[in-house]
């Protein structure tokens, strides 16, 4: 059964969505420029970033906080 969570800003959003509206705000080279991954930099796409971010805690992190500090 999922938890309602209203105080959480990003409750309803998919990761996928966060990638997507900051790579369509920022670019590709914007987004490794804020957040240094080489999955940014080399080789983009949303379907590798998304494998990269699901493994890596820290980087899942990250680009949640920058899609609160951009658009929150």
């Amino acid at each position: 059964m999922k938890q309602e969570q209203p105080n959480n800003p990003l409750h309803g959003l998919t990761l996928e969505k966060i990638l997507s509206r900051l790579v369509e705000h920022y670019g590709w080279d914007g987004l490794a420029y804020r957040i240094r991954v080489n999955c940014f930099k080399n080789d983009p796409s949303i379907k590798s970033s998304l494998k990269f971010l699901r493994k890596t805690p820290w980087a899942r992190e990250k680009v949640e906080s920058l899609y609160l500090s951009s658009f929150d």
